[in-house]
């Protein structure tokens, strides 16, 4: 059946459908495990309190990421959610946050001395936890030794490089991250001796393609704009992948294969990248429009 024709006027539907929303994550602290989500808001900023928090280290000022795991990859094990209970927040994620350990106890962003004596402890660094970040931050990352990782014409190689976030935020660079089961169903098919779970990726939307789409389907999404809803996200670029999706996350092991497999088959990308050009609430099951 063929797309309906587009209609003029925004409360029209414009564009092919390409998919729905198969589900919806948000991540409150940076690095750390996230929830999931029936619904959520889109702002101007990305998903309303998504990495609304971060680590700071004491020492150097940087931002703390598990994309470099020698230092900080205990930050990967522990989770992040709201505080049901006090869930209404504004642009900067401002209401309480819940960190969860390892071994099950919670402690909030309400006791802030605690969490933080708590999560130095941890990490065996003083951090600090922020949730307004000032001006633009910076954040290392690890390249792990392997052959072939190439970014912007450059080969990289066990080396920790340093970049800069966008202003006001804790994100690497774009407000949201979009997935595709397909592409996750492609790489397993490409490497079937490694599990390419969802968790491994991170992404705030997760795709479900129209049927019969197959292979990195949000490639070709790229300089487009979804439309779901009232919400309109324009896809930047794809998205980078780098060493936190070899790290082992619960039951899932280390496995630089998971790497290697984007690196060999797409450039080093699964998903892509959005930024916000109409903000609105969005729901699992919701049509996803290319426009």
């Amino acid at each position: 059946m063929s797309a309906p024709p587009a209609m003029d006027g925004a409360a029209g539907p414009r564009g092919e459908v390409v998919g729905r929303i198969a589900s919806l994550y948000r991540y409150p602290v940076k690095s750390m495990g996230g929830e999931r989500l029936e619904a959520a808001r889109i702002t101007a900023r990305g998903m309303e309190g998504d990495r609304a928090g971060a680590l700071v280290d004491r020492e150097t000022g940087r931002v703390v990421s598990a994309k470099r795991p020698r230092l900080w990859g205990a930050v990967y094990d522990l989770s992040a959610s709201f505080h049901r209970e006090n869930q209404e927040h504004g642009e900067n994620g401002s209401a309480e946050i819940r960190v969860r350990f390892e071994d099950g106890t919670t402690l909030s962003s309400a006791a802030r001395g605690r969490l933080e004596a708590r999560l130095s402890a941890l990490l065996g660094r003083e951090v600090a936890f922020a949730t307004e970040a000032a001006g633009s931050g910076t954040c290392e990352y690890h390249w792990p030794d392997m052959e072939g990782l190439v970014q912007d014409g450059r080969t990289y190689r066990d080396e920790i490089t340093e970049w800069e976030l966008p202003p006001g935020t804790f994100f690497d660079s774009s407000g949201l991250h979009a997935l595709t089961t397909a592409s996750l169903d492609h790489l397993r098919g490409l490497a079937p001796g490694s599990d390419f779970h969802v968790g491994r990726f991170r992404p705030n939307l997760v795709i479900e393609p129209v049927a019969g789409a197959r292979g990195f389907v949000e490639n070709e999404w790229v300089g487009g704009t979804l439309r779901i809803g009232e919400a309109r996200l324009r896809v930047t670029k794809p998205c980078m992948r780098c060493v936190m999706v070899t790290l082992p996350l619960g039951d899932l092991p280390k496995d630089p294969r998971v790497l290697r497999a984007a690196f060999d088959h797409n450039d080093g990308n699964v998903g892509v990248k959005c930024e916000v050009d109409g903000p609105g609430a969005v729901r699992v099951g919701d049509e996803i429009r290319l426009g």
